[in-house]
């Protein structure tokens, strides 16, 4: 039988004015935008809106808005007559995907992000670090490149795009091993430090913490969780541990699409800004249809293919 997976970007797809047409197609997007400003404590829809973009790019503001948008797009999906079989999310886009499934409410999906946002943005100044994408070099190849540099894997995205995260002296090293190897393309990502990565160590520990204050329950739908690459437990403590292992361990996409296609996924719906997670879907399940909702326009399009 073939089912459907919703699908949530990460940090990385945030651009100013996302979100806010979604109010044609009748949400309320003054009102998510509040309540999540009211859990932040300041104006998120100002800088969403209004920007500047280098003020939504800050982790504490950029993975909260995106996650206002996700849902928003999200609930309206669902109002049109879709019923996701499963879901997962790309890095903080988990969080979207535990709120889809009723794992964690909007209010508590927002104060986790915020907190890890906070937090990873505490670590990167801590510690400098950088991100690379590698394009060209097969994944054993690049494992052992990231070792002989000192560094991790910190996304596993598709069968040609693999991201590398660490200090800034090993990226420099494996930028210059990656080339020596004959990548096709080494390209340094405009990020804050090194995500997914053992310099986000401080960051997971205080996310531990908080975490044991937000209220979880089994999800009603399975989700593929990044660091196992596999689906969550329906145990809400267990979810409470691989979320704060996300922080330093490999973003595991790619088998977290096999595990979506080996569950019977045939159609993936992308909620939130950007196609970022449909354009490496097409990469790993070539056989998908792909469906995204990422405005009014989008949602009106794929309304007759949702439901």
């Amino acid at each position: 039988m073939s089912k459907k997976a919703v699908i949530f970007p990460g940090q990385g797809s945030q651009i100013v004015g996302m979100g806010r047409d979604f109010a044609s197609a009748g949400a309320d997007v003054d009102g998510y935008f509040q309540r999540a400003s009211d859990v932040l404590g300041f104006d998120l829809a100002k800088i969403t809106f209004e920007g500047p973009q280098e003020d939504l790019t800050r982790s504490n503001v950029a993975q909260p808005a995106i996650f206002v948008v996700s849902a928003i797009g999200f609930d309206l999906a669902v109002k049109a007559g879709f019923q996701p079989d499963m879901a997962a999310g790309h890095s903080s886009g988990e969080w979207a995907a535990l709120y889809a499934a009723g794992v964690v409410s909007y209010e508590g999906a927002l104060k986790a992000l915020e907190a890890r946002g906070r937090l990873m943005q505490q670590a990167c100044v801590a510690e400098k670090g950088g991100m690379i994408a590698v394009m060209g070099l097969d994944q054993p190849a690049l494992e052992k490149l990231a070792a002989d540099a000192g560094i991790q894997v910190a996304n596993f995205n598709s069968p040609v795009q693999i991201i590398l995260s660490g200090s800034a002296a090993g990226i420099a090293r494996a930028d210059e091993l990656a080339k020596a190897a004959g990548a096709k393309k080494v390209i340094p990502l405009p990020v804050a430090g090194a995500f997914h990565s053992r310099l986000m160590a401080p960051a997971a520990e205080a996310f531990t913490a908080l975490l044991a204050g937000i209220e979880m329950n089994s999800p009603r739908i399975p989700v593929a969780c990044n660091v196992t690459g596999g689906f969550h437990e329906a145990d809400p403590a267990s979810i409470r541990r691989r979320m704060s292992e996300q922080i330093t361990s490999s973003v595991q996409w790619i088998r977290n699409v096999e595990t979506l296609k080996a569950a019977g996924a045939k159609t993936y719906v992308e909620c939130g800004p950007g196609k970022v997670l449909t354009g490496l879907v097409k990469r790993i399940d070539i056989e998908s249809t792909l469906i995204n909702v990422t405005d009014a326009s989008t949602l009106e399009a794929a309304k007759a293919a949702l439901a």
